[in-house]
């Protein structure tokens, strides 16, 4: 059978409005600022799920080379990075011993996340995310534009800039994934 150019375009303009919103609105309970951002990281990370939710194990597991991280921890690495952010915003500080074990090898990828990272379905991986997106949103709403301007106890940036560092990380993350699929022989 073979596909018209008309049926084709058709087909991808329907793809592309599907997995992107297209704009970019306060979502209901936000400030303004907090609302924005919130809008944004949503936006990316379905295009980071949509590119990653029908890896099989193979794919999901599958290293490009002896330096590189799987994607399945590439996905877990995003949510350990936005709970460390939770954490460090919110509560101003870094992890403790218990989050340390659960977070710190996603967090840090290397050598011991190649080596344990490894071996459970796409689902799980997204899973982990969802439930800190989650939090993430129920702590965000919580605070209005004037704390996104404020600094971060003991730094340099304010909490808007480490919201941004977040979504500029996984919009990183996120490309590199993709690129990996593509080398995924099939």
């Amino acid at each position: 059978m073979k596909i018209k150019p008309l049926s084709l375009l058709i087909t991808l303009l329907l793809s592309i409005s599907v997995n992107a919103q297209n704009k970019i609105k306060v979502p209901k309970g936000y400030s303004p600022q907090i609302g924005t951002t919130v809008s944004m990281l949503e936006d990316l990370k379905s295009r980071v799920t949509s590119s990653v939710v029908n890896l099989s194990q193979e794919e999901t597991d599958f290293l490009l080379d002896d330096k590189a991280n799987t994607i399945g921890a590439m996905i877990l690495h995003l949510a350990a990075t936005e709970k460390y952010y939770q954490v460090y915003t919110f509560e101003n500080r870094g992890y403790n011993s218990e989050e340390k074990k659960e977070w710190e090898t996603a967090l840090s990828l290397g050598n011991k996340a190649r080596a344990s990272i490894k071996g459970k379905p796409m689902s799980y991986y997204l899973k982990k995310w969802d439930a800190v997106r989650k939090e993430t949103k129920k702590l965000l709403k919580t605070k209005d534009d004037n704390w996104f301007k404020s600094d971060v106890k003991e730094s340099s940036m304010n909490n808007h800039w480490a919201w941004y560092h977040v979504m500029e990380h996984q919009a990183n993350h996120m490309g590199q994934i993709r690129l990996i699929i593509k080398r995924i022989e099939k």
